[in-house]
């Protein structure tokens, strides 16, 4: 329970560097969403794996190019499903950007990506 209580606190810090960087590319930078939604989930992947890395899973004793390989796998799904999921969402539901990446970014994070880095990442 203390890894999962910690895999979504640090999951929290990279959706807030995440929609930092969305808010930012799309309402000071006027940059189109699905643009601004990879770039944040671009940035937070990368938060997401080094707090992973470091203080949750504790994986500092393996090699952190294998981690990083297996986690960039990982991450290219979450990133398809985000971003397509807020696509459909924001096209086809008629949410904002900003409430479609805020639901798909829910379910996705805590289904997909805590199982996978937890029982193939940092395993």
């Amino acid at each position: 329970m203390v890894t999962f209580v910690k895999a979504q606190a640090a999951s929290l810090a990279a959706t807030i560097v995440d929609f930092a960087v969305f808010i930012v590319l799309t309402a000071v930078f006027n940059c189109w969403y699905l643009a601004a939604s990879i770039t944040g989930t671009v940035s937070g992947g990368i938060t997401n794996f080094l707090l992973g890395r470091v203080w949750v899973f504790d994986a500092l004793h393996g090699k952190m190019t294998r981690q990083a390989f297996k986690y960039l796998l990982v991450w290219m799904g979450n990133l398809l499903l985000v971003s397509g999921g807020v696509f459909v969402v924001k096209e086809y539901v008629g949410l904002t950007p900003l409430v479609s990446k805020i639901i798909v970014s829910l379910i996705v994070g805590f289904t997909y990506n805590y199982l996978l880095q937890k029982k193939f990442v940092f395993k």
